[in-house]
């Protein structure tokens, strides 16, 4: 049975000459205009998937031998484009396809295929696929593979996982270059007409777009409970009695800043959840939209608790950092030299010794559960989990992670915030600080859990809606408002 690598991309496109040639020849002959380096791995990766390629450049005597794999021909624009059978790839910079226009006419009837980017992100801006279209009105212009680097189509016919978004006005041009880019080994996207070109060109511009507020975020928590410490460790005491602590800037300062950061991430992630149940039990319905702050919120839980683990696991390398630091062994050996010179022979403190090892287990179960979350995040992982079991990590495991992270807080802080000599200057321990955001979530959810709330709130979420959404009856006197249940209990 003839394989899908040797069948031709059209059965309408393959000639009569073309029947007649060996099985090797019969495949379809794409066309590439330019000769730069998107379009040297561009024929790398067609021939690789069983296609004839046709490279037209404007000066083909000038391209060294060796550049293109043995079975591409390398010829003029004009040859290029006679020999192409119906798909034709624009592998040249935007500015310069007023070049091509004198081969108009022999681009009549084909498929144009555009694979520049844009320049700049200007939404209202004219893309380049729309400009070729307007300059080869007889083509059908496609938009795609813009978005595929050069090495990621060098890296083998059988590589799948990059997707490859494709737009034109032309359905059956469109179709073809959707079924070419399975053949190479990619997953295509059929994202409209040729208007959405300007997000597509757009798109390999863009660093990171769900990930700015995120990161914004993480950010200033840094700054203001990195500079609270400052103030609180270090500033204060130097500018009160002179006590010079500013040693500890580059790593016991960030060491006290990274858990604070990463239990608030942490909650910042749960929070909006609670916040969204709240609208929900306030309003009696599921159909009515979050506010767009919340929505947005929503969206960014994934970046957050990416971010609360990149900074606890930093904590975790800077805590096992600390014993090598000079300061460490300076602490020791005056902390010995004093209990010599008072005799004591027996240092043991009970309370102290169950104070660490509850604070560091607490922390080191409370790792490892967010290290399990954050490898259920990849999508190759999360795509193994049906949807209970996606759930279960990451809302079940979640909290309980949570919890964990704010015992290990509240052990290592024990009774310590009682203290009067806690607050220095009247300041707060940063750890305190830290506390208000989980207690706030930890607390919500167990009240949350309360029977009466719950089963509201599940009866909402299953399409149940309140009174004041029920339509109104004008048939009875008074207009009563009464319920039908084909539309009090919607979809789910």
């Amino acid at each position: 049975m003839q394989s899908d690598m040797t069948m031709p991309l059209l059965a309408e496109c393959a000639s009569d000459l073309s029947k007649s040639l060996p099985r090797s020849q019969r495949d379809p002959v794409i066309g590439i205009i330019g000769s730069g380096d998107f379009s040297r791995s561009l024929a790398i990766r067609l021939v690789g998937c069983g296609f004839r390629v046709v490279v037209g450049s404007r000066q083909p005597s000038r391209v060294a031998k060796g550049v293109f794999p043995d079975r591409v021909e390398v010829r003029s624009q004009r040859e290029a484009i006679h020999a192409a059978e119906r798909v034709v790839f624009a592998a040249i910079h935007p500015e310069h396809y007023h070049s091509l226009v004198g081969l108009r006419e022999m681009l009549a009837g084909k498929v144009l295929v555009d694979v520049s980017n844009a320049t700049t992100l200007t939404s209202h801006k004219q893309s380049n696929a729309e400009t070729l279209a307007e300059l080869f009105p007889k083509s059908s212009v496609v938009k795609g593979f813009n978005v595929v680097s050069a090495w990621a189509l060098q890296t083998g016919a059988h590589d799948g996982s990059r997707q490859v978004l494709i737009c034109s006005n032309c359905s059956d041009s469109k179709a073809m270059v959707l079924e070419l880019a399975r053949r190479m080994g990619f997953s295509p996207v059929d994202l409209g007409s040729l208007c959405a070109s300007r997000g597509i060109e757009e798109a390999p511009l863009i660093l990171f777009p769900s990930w700015g507020g995120p990161i914004l975020t993480t950010l200033i928590l840094f700054i203001f409970f990195y500079g609270y410490i400052f103030l609180r460790h270090i500033l204060l005491p130097y500018l009160d009695h002179r006590e010079n602590n500013f040693y500890q800037l580059p790593l016991v300062t960030v060491n006290q800043t990274l858990p604070a950061v990463a239990l608030v991430t942490l909650a910042l992630v749960y929070l909006p959840g609670l916040v969204a149940a709240v609208f929900q039990l306030g309003r009696g319905t599921k159909y009515k939209r979050f506010p767009c702050w919340l929505d947005c919120w929503l969206c960014r839980r994934k970046q957050l608790g990416l971010l609360s683990f990149l900074c606890t696991a930093l904590h975790a390398v800077y805590s096992m950092c600390l014993t090598l630091r000079k300061a460490a062994g300076y602490t020791l050996l005056n902390a010995a030299y004093h209990q010599v010179k008072a005799g004591i022979e027996n240092s043991w403190v009970e309370q102290l010794v169950w104070r660490a090892d509850l604070y560091l287990s607490c922390g080191i179960l409370g790792f490892g559960v967010l290290t399990l979350l954050a490898i259920t995040s990849l999508p190759s992982v999360g795509n193994a989990l049906n949807w209970r079991e996606f759930t279960f990590v990451q809302s079940g495991l979640g909290y309980a992670a949570l919890a964990l992270s704010t015992m290990h807080t509240l052990f290592f802080g024990w009774d310590f915030a009682f203290s009067p000599g806690a607050y220095p200057y009247y300041l707060p321990p940063a750890y305190l600080l830290a506390l208000i955001p989980p207690c706030i979530v930890l607390v919500g959810r167990l009240f949350l859990a309360v029977p009466c709330l719950t089963l509201r709130l599940a009866k909402i979420r299953k399409g149940w809606e309140s009174t004041q959404y029920w339509p109104v009856n004008n048939q009875e006197p008074g207009g009563s408002r009464e319920a039908h249940p084909q539309q009090n209990f919607d979809d789910v």
